[in-house]
């Protein structure tokens, strides 16, 4: 049932030759940007609540076009990257070569070193940035994408390019320092939040380059941030999102984040400072966050709504601290009721499931394009370990 699934969704996203919408994109529309409500911080904010919050797609109808997704083109690559180095299959370097190629397209010009944003204004509570604001989130997938592909096809553009975005990081994001000189970065250029994985991603991406590089300036800006958001993490191994009064809840696959990007850092150092809190983490997450039923719960201390990006990220997180195996009971109970329960028929997953009603809206950064990373890192990981 699972190969099955992953075969349909890989028709859908060729299909739709990877665009698709988004749940934040409502900004898109030209009642927002032809009119006076998008000079109003709070009819913005409204506006994208609005269109994310309603199971009803009226996207079509106010302007909003399907369109391409850094970070999605990025999760993409690195599927089409895991099931080429699984089987060498022409049709899939095809894939690697396009939408490699798009994403050098869609880089965000103008600051010290490569990086990318989203295609759409967006409009968050503790800030507002422009279409294709770069972020330290959707800059540090696509970095590893693009390392992935420059080991399969030798382009030294994408060496060159992941290479440079260690500049984005370092010079153009803001950091915010503790009194031991440790630090987190802020999400884009233009604001100074603390969410920790945030930071720990840009962390990821330093410790990705660095195997290229061995530049031990990026090791050891790395360590400062992941031991500054080590620091933050609760005596039950859990992290709260940031550290804004409205981002204090805890959630399913931000603790994922944090949890894969303190192992990245501890794999490709070697500095095992940080295992105890990788052990309760990851303990904390196991046992919080997966019902028996294979229900993924999105906060601590409610199971609704269930969103797609839970499942997802449950996959990646098990694959990249090496734990599939020892956990395969809890991965093939989740995939299965997330298939039955969120896949359509033709192909898509949905966005999340409610109680009372779900959105099938077929969202492509924020649904498709995690279910296929997460689906090729799954059978990539179990035929390594079948032998």
């Amino acid at each position: 049932m699972i190969k099955n699934s992953f075969n349909k969704l890989i028709a859908y996203s060729e299909k739709e030759d990877f665009k698709g919408w988004d749940p934040y994109d409502a900004l898109n529309s030209w009642v927002i940007q032809k009119t006076l409500f998008g000079k109003s911080r709070f009819l913005r904010l409204a506006w994208i609540q609005l269109f994310k919050r309603n199971p009803i797609n009226f996207r079509k109808i106010f302007g909003i076009k399907k369109d391409y997704n850094p970070k999605g083109l990025g999760l993409f690559l690195i599927g089409y990257c895991n099931l080429y180095k699984d089987e060498q299959k022409d049709e899939y370097l095809d894939k690697i070569q396009f939408l490699s190629q798009k994403i050098l397209q869609l880089q965000t010009k103008g600051y010290s070193g490569a990086c990318w944003g989203y295609n759409f204004d967006w409009q968050a509570r503790a800030f507002y940035q422009p279409k294709f604001t770069p972020t330290v989130v959707a800059t540090s997938f696509i970095i590893e994408a693009l390392l992935m592909a420059y080991d399969i096809t030798k382009q030294e553009q994408l060496l060159q390019t992941a290479i440079s975005s260690c500049d984005f990081i370092l010079k153009d994001l803001n950091k915010s320092y503790d009194s031991e000189g440790n630090y987190t970065l802020s999400y884009s250029p233009l604001d100074s939040t603390q969410v920790f994985n945030a930071g720990l991603l840009g962390a990821k991406l330093l410790c990705l380059v660095y195997q290229y590089t061995k530049d031990d300036t990026l090791i050891l800006e790395a360590k400062k941030i992941v031991s500054y958001v080590a620091k933050k993490q609760a005596m039950d191994g859990s992290w709260v999102y940031g550290t804004l009064p409205f981002h204090q809840w805890i959630d399913n696959f931000h603790t994922g984040y944090n949890l894969e990007c303190i192992y990245v850092y501890q794999n490709i150092t070697g500095d095992k400072t940080y295992q105890t809190n990788i052990d309760k983490g990851l303990k904390y997450y196991l046992n919080t966050f997966f019902t028996e039923e294979g229900i993924s719960k999105y906060y601590n201390n409610r199971t609704y709504p269930v969103d797609i990006h839970a499942p997802a990220q449950l996959i990646v997180t098990l694959v990249k601290l090496n734990k599939l195996v020892e956990n395969e009971v809890l991965v093939d109970r989740v995939l299965n009721w997330t298939i039955k329960n969120m896949q359509s028929p033709q192909g898509y997953f949905y966005y999340q499931k409610k109680k009372m009603m779900s959105s099938r809206i077929p969202y492509i950064r924020w649904a498709q394009s995690w279910m296929f990373y997460a689906f090729s890192n799954y059978f990539l990981a179990t035929k390594k370990n079948n032998g």
